[in-house]
C-alpha cells in the first residue's frame, strides 16, 4: 500500500517547529521552495508569514493587511536597502526594490478589481503612494512617512 504523503501545510508546521527560533532569512526560504516544490513561493510565503516566525525583510516582503504593517515592512525593508547600499551590494539594492515594485503592482491590480469598495479603493490608493514614494527616494521613506500618517490621521 503506497504511503500517503502529508499536505503541505503540515509538513511546513513540522518543519518550523523543528528550526531553532532565529529569523527566517532568504537561504531558508529557498530550502523551503526546493523541500517544497509543488507549492509556489507565494503560498509558502503565505505560510511562513502566517506562521508566526520571526523574518527576514525580504522574506516577508510588503504587508498590506494594515498602514501600520504597510509601514512597518517598508522600513524594514528601507534598512535592509541602506545596509545593501553601505556594502556597495547591488544585487541586494535590487531585491529589495523588487520586492516592493511586486507588491505595489499586487496593490494596483487589486485596485482594478471588480468589487472593491469605496474604502478598499481608498486603502489601496494610499498603499500604492507610500510604495511609489519608497521606490522614488527609501532614504527618506521614513520621514515622509511621519508626516503621511500624521496627516492621514488628522484628514
Amino acid at each position: 500500500m503506497a504511503r500517503e504523503k502529508k499536505p503541505v501545510k503540515t509538513a511546513f508546521a513540522e518543519y518550523l517547529a523543528e528550526r531553532p527560533a532565529a529569523p527566517l532569512d532568504e537561504a531558508e526560504f529557498e530550502e523551503l521552495s526546493r523541500r517544497f516544490p509543488s507549492s509556489s513561493r507565494s503560498y509558502l510565503r503565505k505560510l511562513v508569514r502566517d506562521s508566526g516566525a520571526p523574518l527576514a525583510p525580504l522574506v516577508e516582503g510588503v504587508r498590506q493587511e494594515t498602514l501600520d504593517e504597510l509601514q512597518r515592512t517598508l522600513l524594514a525593508l528601507e534598512q535592509e536597502y541602506a545596509r545593501a547600499v553601505d556594502r556597495g551590494d547591488l544585487p541586494r539594492q535590487q531585491a529589495c526594490r523588487r520586492a516592493v515594485i511586486e507588491a505595489k503592482d499586487h496593490a494596483r491590480w487589486a485596485l482594478r478589481r471588480a468589487g472593491a469598495t469605496p474604502g478598499q479603493r481608498k486603502a489601496r490608493e494610499e498603499a500604492i503612494e507610500w510604495m511609489r514614494v519608497w521606490l522614488e527616494n527609501p532614504p527618506v521613506f521614513e520621514e515622509w512617512a511621519r508626516l503621511r500618517r500624521a496627516r492621514v490621521e488628522l484628514g
